[in-house]
């Protein structure tokens, strides 16, 4: 491994992996496409420009390849849906469940600029301006999608919705 990408991946991995864990709702998911994201970054090593910023560009990487791999999922479903009869739906058994996997499951139900938006805002403690930038939206855009975020996850965790605005806006 180059020694740029080895400090990279023992700085920056476990973030990584911690922030797609909330977008994918899933460690697994989230390890594969930041381990996916590391190859591909060894793989250009000699042949492109040094990466300006290693982890928003792994991070650019992963988002994409968790978004590819949902893509297929859906589209499989889709054809699942399409074949099985209409009557057959399958219930998930709720039982008690801790504070974190209710809220990695709430985050998941969420429009994914949202759930990025506040995984990338709270989780990552990015302020707004860093989110915008990240994910290449107006600043603007970022505060709608927190505060519609924050707004669906009260309603989905059976909590009063929000308030007030960003804490750090």
């Amino acid at each position: 491994m180059d020694t740029g990408w080895e400090e990279v991946y023992a700085g920056h991995y476990s973030r990584l992996v911690a922030l797609l864990t909330a977008l994918a709702g899933s460690r697994a998911e989230a390890e594969e496409a930041v381990q996916e994201a590391f190859v591909r970054a060894l793989g250009m090593s000699g042949r492109r420009a040094v990466v300006e910023d290693p982890e928003a560009w792994l991070y650019r990487v992963a988002v994409n390849l968790l978004r590819s791999r949902w893509r297929r999922v859906l589209a499989g479903r889709r054809a699942v849906a399409r074949l099985s009869a209409p009557d057959e739906v399958v219930t998930e058994d709720s039982g008690r469940v801790d504070d974190r996997v209710r809220l990695l499951g709430a985050l998941r139900r969420l429009p994914f600029e949202q759930r990025e938006a506040i995984a990338l805002h709270y989780l990552a403690d990015m302020p707004v301006e860093a989110v915008a930038v990240r994910v290449g939206s107006p600043i603007g855009t970022v505060k709608a999608r927190l505060s519609r975020g924050r707004n669906a996850l009260a309603r989905l965790l059976g909590e009063a919705p929000v308030g007030g605005g960003s804490r750090h806006a």
